[in-house]
């Protein structure tokens, strides 16, 4: 049986608004985060990401309450990420109405946290996150992107090919793959980056990153992913959901419609 492609709008939250840059710089406002969600739930939203962007950089915790005011308005799954740093942040997450939680900077520092939290709560409520980038300068890693922390602002020299392959054995249920490079950009999805993680890994990938066109969403699917993620192109009313999916439909992907 083929499996619907998932289109899932991304909240980045910054002190209880949603925020929107290039590459995780120059942030604008675009609205309460509650409102969008309602927004995205009525407009045909497979699920919705929350992304508290700061929460790592700025060394404080998610914003519980934005997120169970979320998830009192909405009835599509919600994955809440950002300054994830234990087992017991997701227990917190989970009671404050998240169905998954995104681990990303913490991982890297400790993989072991992946299995912890797959061990205690079930692989399907983890998503990691990978924010990648092409590696430039004296930077190698074998598949030519590598792992970057802190909205992109840190290079770690991990391989993000390998780290994909390594989270899914440690328990991740899902992979978020955000292009850096591509991030807030309107390029397109790293279709690249795509396919290579898509060959090497099992669990269901997330595109991010880039989203412009419908035929940007389309190309991500027809490249392994199994959800396609954006941020700008929704909160700016560029695309809408239905316009993604219609497009998905007409290139004879599975959506829910």
């Amino acid at each position: 049986m083929s499996v619907s492609v998932r289109v899932i709008p991304c909240l980045d939250v910054d002190a209880g608004r949603v925020v929107k840059g290039v590459n995780f710089e120059n942030l604008r406002d675009a609205g309460d985060p509650v409102e969008l969600a309602r927004t995205y739930d009525a407009g045909g939203a497979d699920e919705l990401t929350f992304l508290d962007v700061s929460a790592s950089s700025g060394d404080r915790e998610t914003t519980y309450d934005v997120v169970r005011r979320t998830a009192e308005e909405i009835f599509i799954p919600l994955t809440v990420g950002g300054g994830v740093r234990s087992a017991d942040d997701v227990d917190r997450l989970l009671r404050a109405g998240a169905d998954k939680v995104g681990v990303n900077t913490a991982a890297i520092a400790r993989p072991e946290l992946l299995a912890e939290i797959a061990d205690r709560f079930g692989s399907q409520v983890l998503v990691l996150s990978i924010d990648a980038r092409r590696v430039t300068g004296d930077t190698r890693t074998e598949s030519g992107f590598e792992v970057t922390t802190h909205g992109g602002r840190r290079g770690t020299g991990i391989d993000a090919l390998r780290w994909a392959v390594q989270a899914a054995e440690l328990g991740a249920g899902e992979i978020l793959l955000n292009s850096m490079d591509a991030d807030g950009t309107y390029g397109g999805y790293d279709l690249e980056m795509l396919s290579l993680v898509r060959r090497e890994v099992g669990v269901p990938l997330i595109a991010s990153g880039g989203a412009s066109t419908t035929d940007d969403f389309v190309a991500a699917a027809q490249a392994g992913a199994d959800a396609v993620l954006a941020a700008s192109v929704f909160h700016f009313g560029k695309l809408s959901i239905h316009e993604v999916k219609g497009a998905m439909q007409t290139a004879g992907l599975e959506v829910r419609v």
